[in-house]
């Protein structure tokens, strides 16, 4: 459904469904009660400043009856959004394809507190290009490479690599080095180098209604979810930490499929606060961000039929140096 608004400093509008019919007796009262941390003067003020559109873009008085419009529109607001100092560099851009390379705790799109503060937005307003959009995306603690569509024309072919898998994709991690490393016969979890490591990746949505961020794993269900793994290198870090680097290929996508493996090998992930266990929410820590590098992406353009390949500049503050 096109947006009957346009974008506003990078920012596109939010939709919001409207229920047919209900206790409120008109499209106002529900949004009052739907957003019940705003006060309702303030949400009044935006009906009558006609900030709260239907979906042909013609602005919607307070008095409008429930069951009139199926959505609204309006702009989020956060105000008080602070700025974050992580900068994304721009690798490649065509008329068609943006290749960033995002830093660490940058979200890839506007989520949760972040708004403007995403690489989304940052695009737009750095192009002058409201149709950017993300082709995939990176979880917010983890750096590398993301693509992004440049005119909305072409952005189905390049999205379809991802949806046919036809998209090489290389990780790079570091864990903490297992207490039962054995550099001649390299393992984890019992499972010996090179290695390809399976298991069903689930969203339990109960947990999401209680604010869980985390995956599951069902181990009596087949595999969903497949990633190959191999040994890049032990050491020492800069830091002083015994580390095991390893490079990953995911032959799946699903959520956070990357850190679970890890973890349910018995290495998890350096800066992981999800898995196995999920710890505190606390503030960015830039001293150690989560050790995760989309490092490579390659695929053959769906437009021009030429074989491309991205590499991030980032490294992983953690690597072995010794």
């Amino acid at each position: 459904m096109p947006a009957p608004l346009p974008m506003k400093d990078g920012v596109g509008p939010t939709r919001l469904r409207v229920p047919a019919d209900g206790p409120w007796p008109t499209v106002a009262a529900f949004v009052v009660e739907h957003f019940g941390h705003i006060a309702a003067d303030e949400l009044h003020r935006r009906f009558a400043d006609g900030e709260i559109v239907g979906a042909d873009g013609t602005p919607l008085a307070a008095d409008t009856p429930l069951g009139r419009h199926e959505f609204l529109w309006y702009y989020r607001e956060l105000p008080d959004e602070q700025p974050l100092p992580y900068r994304e560099e721009i690798l490649h851009v065509d008329d068609d394809l943006i290749v960033v390379d995002k830093p660490h705790f940058l979200p890839t799109t506007p989520g949760g507190r972040y708004l403007r503060e995403s690489a989304l937005v940052r695009l737009r307003v750095r192009l002058d290009n409201p149709e950017i959009a993300p082709i995939h995306r990176l979880d917010r603690p983890t750096a590398g490479l993301v693509l992004f569509s440049a005119r909305r024309s072409s952005r189905g072919a390049y999205q379809s690599l991802f949806e046919r898998r036809t998209v090489t994709k290389v990780y790079e991690a570091v864990s903490a080095l297992p207490a039962d490393w054995d550099p001649d016969r390299p393992h984890l979890a019992g499972h010996r180098f090179p290695l390809v490591y399976r298991n069903h990746i689930y969203r339990d949505r109960s947990a999401a209604d209680r604010n869980d961020p985390r995956v599951f794993v069902d181990p009596d269900r087949p595999p969903n979810a497949e990633t190959a793994l191999e040994v890049l290198g032990t050491g020492v870090s800069a830091a002083g930490r015994s580390v095991l680097h390893t490079a990953l290929r995911p032959h799946t996508g699903r959520m956070h499929q990357l850190r679970v493996h890890l973890a349910a090998l018995g290495a998890p992930i350096l800066g992981e606060r999800r898995y196995p266990e999920l710890l505190p929410e606390t503030a960015d820590d830039p001293a150690l961000p989560l050790q995760l590098l989309a490092r490579s992406l390659a695929f053959t353009d769906p437009l021009t039929g030429r074989v491309r390949e991205f590499t991030s500049e980032r490294t992983l503050s953690e690597a072995p140096t010794a």
